[in-house]
């Protein structure tokens, strides 16, 4: 029986991919949720993906359709940010990875959201200490950084900044595991665990494709195989989002200043030409609408 948390109200900047699911999760385990986007076509996907999702969940009997109702009936959706987030207990952002974006937005949540609410980040990347200096509680300022696809991966970041208080941490964590996740409790510097570990990976995979080493499906079959990887790199980069990886080099390469983050002229090139994996249907592989087929991308053929 899933608990509800009538009480505690959040708030989901953003109807995207990760925005969608994070307000997906919060609605499953009982949490009314206001899922906030400046774009109602936005906001028409993101519902229409967690529909798709739940109706996924009935079929293999994880919830009945009854669940699928009560979750639907607990998210509501709104482009007006500032009168949507005024009442939420805790408001997580997660709009595009633009740091300029997301500095713009906390610098409103200050003015718009009640005092003691909690400001959480799901940046996979942009430093928490950053983003809570344009607030008037950096100690309220957190990053709860999800796995996509959310509803499934169980993994959450937590991520302190310099501020974040030990109070806001704890409570962080005790939400995660309302919703039956793992948090990891990280401290705020470049990359963060995940993404300082995984991105110079897939950018040393770019490198070794570029370099000639072996091909796509090759170097994607050697991590698969022998290092036991639910895929490998390069199709793992496509589903990120080729220009996604990029940014996370870049903020790795600025915060730390070191060449060993310099992202490959490979991922750079493909970046400039729009082929930023399945969310433009080409990357390193081909993707068509409606097909599961891996199919290697013309520019990598043999």
């Amino acid at each position: 029986m899933i608990q509800l948390h009538n009480d505690y109200p959040v708030a989901v900047i953003g109807a995207g991919t990760m925005g969608n699911g994070i307000a997906h999760v919060f609605a499953q385990y009982g949490y009314p949720v206001t899922m906030i986007d400046v774009s109602e076509d936005a906001i028409e996907k993101g519902i229409a993906t967690i529909k798709k999702n739940l109706e996924r969940m009935v079929a293999k009997e994880k919830i009945t359709a009854a669940d699928q109702e009560s979750i639907l009936s607990r998210i509501s959706t709104s482009t007006a940010i500032e009168s949507s987030v005024k009442n939420a207990k805790l408001v997580i952002e997660a709009a595009t990875e633009r740091a300029d974006l997301k500095l713009k937005i906390f610098e409103g949540l200050s003015q718009w959201c009640r005092p003691d609410a909690i400001l959480a980040t799901n940046t996979s990347s942009i430093s928490i200490t950053r983003i809570a200096s344009v607030t008037d509680r950096p100690e309220q300022v957190i990053g709860m950084h999800f796995m996509n696809p959310v509803p499934v991966m169980k993994l959450v970041e937590v991520i302190r900044g310099y501020s974040t208080s030990d109070a806001v941490a704890n409570e962080v964590t005790t939400l995660s595991k309302n919703l039956e996740k793992i948090p990891v409790v990280v401290n705020d510097y470049p990359g963060f665990v995940a993404n300082r570990v995984l991105i110079p990976m897939i950018n040393e995979a770019i490198i070794a494709l570029w370099e000639g080493v072996a091909g796509v499906e090759e170097i994607d079959a050697v991590m698969k195989l022998g290092m036991a990887h639910p895929m490998g790199p390069l199709q793992l980069a496509d589903f990120i989002g080729l220009d996604v990886v990029l940014a996370i080099l870049r903020v790795l390469q600025d915060g730390f200043g070191e060449a060993k983050y310099a992202p490959c002229p490979l991922l750079v090139n493909m970046v400039q030409a729009g082929k930023l994996g399945s969310k433009s249907g080409e990357g390193f592989y081909l993707y068509t609408a409606g097909s599961k087929d891996l199919v290697l991308s013309p520019s990598f053929r043999k």
